[in-house]
């Protein structure tokens, strides 16, 4: 999450329905009754080859004593804090409110770039009804039409001529791993961390959400030195009551970003729920290393197939990516705590794995020769070469007469014998096709 862009503006202008263009999904609930959006919604944009993360706020409403409202006005101001640009809506038709304007006088007061978005321009008429939002001092206005996308090219056009220059984390101990545990609230990274470096390095509560941010911490183990991160813990937005969640949520999947490996925790007493999936998804999407842990495993009443049993679940779980590292563990007891690092460091050595042309296609050819791809639409198809090819996880590129046509069936085949043959469990691999 190397930018932000956050939409921000009084209840009822149109935010979510930008949103929702603006990631090409509908995420966002879209109502015309005022105040639908609560809790930020997160969402990835591209434009212009620049990917940045879309935050879609609730409507702000300056000194209501309604407590929904006091945490969406909490919420925006973290949402002001973090983002780089801020897009800053307004509603053409009702002309700028008391709302607007209260909002504005403090939206001046950031250092943050702004954009004043001018929305509901659903024709050329409305254009001259947009310069009465001059008032605002906020400089030029945009107008646009969330509704029918009018004018929202040239928003984008302006948001990433404001986004800074995307710089790549830098590891300030090259070769040495960061492995980052998170997970949700309450899962036990913190009692992790501690037990590991036998001391209270971390705040410590039964209160879930204590920890607010990533804390770094250097660590030997096997004659091999990591970074051990503790990171705040992912919270359900439904369940969110501290203006700090969006903050903590922020970095935590900057700590994904930035991290070699991740350490999944999840409570054993309570499975692995969606929000521990959405955080799966997270460190997929970031082409990080995957273990996961199952903590609190001394809670549970055992029989002889119990830790079987419970890993058939998580496997049916996550997949399609199942080869994944699975432990039951517990920080309490410091049960299997030094294996949980072993394997991580295991994990960290298969992300940067290289095979060889040669045994590549040795191995690939003669899986593709025992099962063809099948044939599509009177095509046959045949792949005649592997190779890696350089990048942050394990990628091979396979030349095909028909890439095009290679089912993603076929493509999951060849995943599977890669995984088979050559170890990389616990790291997402890519899979690409090119015409020879």
């Amino acid at each position: 999450m190397g930018h932000v862009v956050a939409i921000i503006g009084r209840p009822n202008v149109g935010k979510s329905t930008l949103f929702n263009r603006l990631i090409e999904e509908r995420k966002a609930i879209v109502d015309d009754l005022s105040g639908v959006t609560r809790d930020r919604n997160y969402g990835e944009a591209e434009w212009g080859g620049k990917t940045f993360t879309v935050i879609d706020t609730g409507g702000y409403v300056p000194d209501s004593e309604d407590v929904f409202e006091a945490a969406i006005r909490e919420q925006v101001h973290i949402a002001m804090d973090e983002a780089d640009v801020l897009i800053f809506m307004v509603d053409t038709i009702a002309g700028p409110t008391p709302l607007d304007k209260s909002f504005a006088h403090i939206v001046r007061r950031s250092p943050k770039k702004v954009i004043l978005a001018a929305n509901k321009v659903d024709n050329f008429s409305r254009i001259d009804e947009t310069y009465a939002f001059y008032e605002l001092g906020l400089g030029d206005i945009m107008p646009i039409s969330a509704a029918n996308g009018s004018g929202t090219g040239e928003l984008l056009d302006a948001v990433v001529k404001l986004l800074p220059e995307y710089e790549e984390p830098v590891n300030e101990l090259p070769g040495v791993p960061r492995i980052a545990v998170v997970g949700r609230p309450n899962v036990g990274k913190s009692s992790l961390v501690n037990a590991l470096l036998g001391r209270d390095a971390n705040i410590v509560t039964p209160i879930a959400g204590t920890t607010r941010d990533s804390v770094d911490t250097r660590y030997t183990a096997f004659n091999q030195d990591v970074i051990l991160v503790d990171t705040a813990g992912l919270r359900k937005r439904a369940k969110v009551k501290e203006n700090i969640e969006f903050y903590s949520t922020l970095r935590t999947i900057r700590a994904i970003e930035t991290c070699d490996v991740a350490l999944l925790m999840i409570d054993a007493l309570q499975g692995l729920e969606q929000q521990d999936l959405s955080i799966l998804t997270q460190i997929i999407k970031h082409k990080k290393g995957l273990v996961i842990l199952v903590n609190k495993w001394d809670l549970v009443e055992k029989e002889t197939y119990t830790a079987r049993d419970q890993e058939k679940v998580i496997r049916d779980k996550i997949a399609p990516f199942t080869d994944v590292p699975i432990l039951f563990v517990s920080a309490h007891e410091r049960q299997r705590l030094l294996k949980s690092l072993e394997i991580a460091m295991k994990v960290f050595e298969n992300k940067s794995r290289k095979v060889s042309t040669s045994k590549l296609n040795e191995v690939m050819l003669g899986a593709i020769e025992r099962h063809h791809p099948p044939a599509v639409r009177g095509h046959l198809i045949r792949i005649k070469y592997a190779t890696q090819i350089p990048a942050s996880v394990p990628t091979f590129l396979f030349f095909a007469n028909q890439p095009k046509l290679i089912p993603t069936s076929y493509q999951r085949y060849l995943e599977n014998q890669l995984r088979k043959n050559f170890d990389f469990t616990g790291i997402p691999i890519q899979v690409y096709f090119r015409k020879k």
